[in-house]
């Protein structure tokens, strides 16, 4: 009777956990929480996800509960970010071209005439060992592959390493098709959301792939740090993070309405009418959210507007005005509305800030060169307390690691 109950509050909690999937918007952060919570549901204590990018398999998270508990309260484990072909070599290139989930008791045993290897090196080189691991496709209706979902070392309620059973793999794969459901919906916003970068793109040559999605991933590594420092509750983090990751991609999408002369402009720098023209950016992409339909509107709208507000008030930054018509922003008319400071300035736009600065300064720009790393980090500490919230610049700081592995693996065109 124990039993059934644990069944019947298990799958219960599946139920809840699909509803909060259909709601997440974002495909990188449904990939995580697609991994988390799949491992949670069967006791599993790591895995990743992978996705598919023509013929190969990229990593997109990877989770070890055993690594995390030897880190420091708040810390994550390295940023990761590899590719390999698909072939049947491999344990996950073998799923993906067949279709079909594998169930592996124990990957040191594998027999001799299996076509597919487990790789022990990455063992060796974490100092883990992988037992059980079950790995399946993540297949839309119509047959096509989105990516694959591993898990790795089931554990019984003594924490023993165990053997994924049925019934580990009759919730795995229910899960797996509600997650599908999800996924297909977030790449239809994502989608959308690359279409209309693609518009801010060809007008400003700044605006380019690389930049928006660092800015973005970089905007959600301060996030989780500053959510951990403040203590805030789990489902408000979802929920923000949801937001925040899209969201931050809109910062400078205003430039869509400023002049190619000025957006394109290398030397001589600006003039003052030039310079009050380009600030006119944030007008016009709060303009594009308003009014204000959801959650994401409202942030995006708070970037776009707010994301060039000093923390002190200082004169280098600037407001926007939503009231602003086209015509005065063409003319170079000076936002009227008064700077906001401290803490009224939208969280969401405080660590863009943070984050659009650190990669303006530490990649090449068509009027300089990039700083170094370490020049970049040093010069937003500095700023802290004057243009940036130190809050937002505490976190940022303590997450430089994954930080950089994020500008690694997001780099410009070599044009660029």
């Amino acid at each position: 009777m124990a039993k059934v109950n644990r069944n019947d509050d298990k799958l219960q909690k599946i139920i809840e956990i699909e509803r909060q999937l259909g709601e997440i918007q974002d495909v990188d952060v449904l990939l995580e929480r697609i991994l988390t919570e799949t491992r949670h549901i069967v006791n599993a204590d790591a895995g990743s996800i992978y996705v598919v990018e023509g013929d190969k398999l990229k990593i997109k998270y990877g989770q070890n509960d055993t690594h995390l508990k030897e880190l420091a309260p708040g810390d994550k484990l390295p940023y990761t970010c590899f590719s390999f072909p698909i072939n049947e070599k491999q344990i996950c290139g073998y799923v993906a071209l067949t279709g079909q989930p594998l169930n592996i008791p124990d990957c040191y045993a594998l027999p001799e005439d299996t076509v597919y290897k487990f790789n022990k090196n990455t063992d060796l080189t974490t100092d883990y060992h992988t037992k059980s691991m079950y790995t399946l496709p993540l297949k839309m209706a119509n047959g096509n592959l989105l990516g694959v979902l591993q898990i790795i070392n089931a554990k019984d309620e003594e924490g023993r390493v165990i053997a994924f059973d049925e019934e580990a793999e009759l919730l795995i794969t229910h899960f797996a098709s509600s997650a599908v459901q999800a996924l297909q919906h977030a790449y239809l916003t994502s989608n959308m959301v690359k279409r209309m970068l693609k518009m801010a793109e060809f007008r400003d040559p700044k605006e380019t792939y690389p930049h928006v999605e660092r800015v973005s991933s970089y905007s959600l590594e301060i996030y989780d740090r500053w959510a951990f420092n403040h203590n805030i509750p789990e489902e408000e983090i979802h929920s923000y993070r949801d937001n925040l990751k899209i969201a931050a991609k809109f910062h400078d999408v205003g430039k869509v309405g400023i002049s190619d002369v000025i957006l394109k402009k290398t030397f001589p720098r600006f003039t003052d009418e030039e310079r009050n023209i380009m600030k006119g950016h944030t007008v016009i992409g709060a303009q594009l959210f308003d009014p204000p339909e959801s959650p994401l509107d409202r942030m995006s709208m708070e970037i776009a507007l707010h994301h060039h507000d000093r923390w002190d008030g200082g004169p280098s930054g600037y407001p926007g005005d939503i009231k602003l018509n086209q015509f005065d922003i063409k003319e170079g008319v000076l936002p009227i509305c008064p700077p906001l400071t401290g803490k009224d300035i939208p969280l969401s736009a405080r660590i863009v800030a943070v984050a659009d600065v650190f990669d303006a300064l530490s990649h090449k720009r068509c009027y300089k060169e990039a700083w170094s790393i370490e020049d970049a980090f040093a010069e937003i500490q500095n700023s802290s307390g004057t243009h940036f919230d130190p809050e937002v610049v505490l976190a940022f700081i303590q997450v430089k690691d994954r930080i950089c592995s994020i500008q690694m693996a997001y780099p410009d065109d070599p044009e660029d």
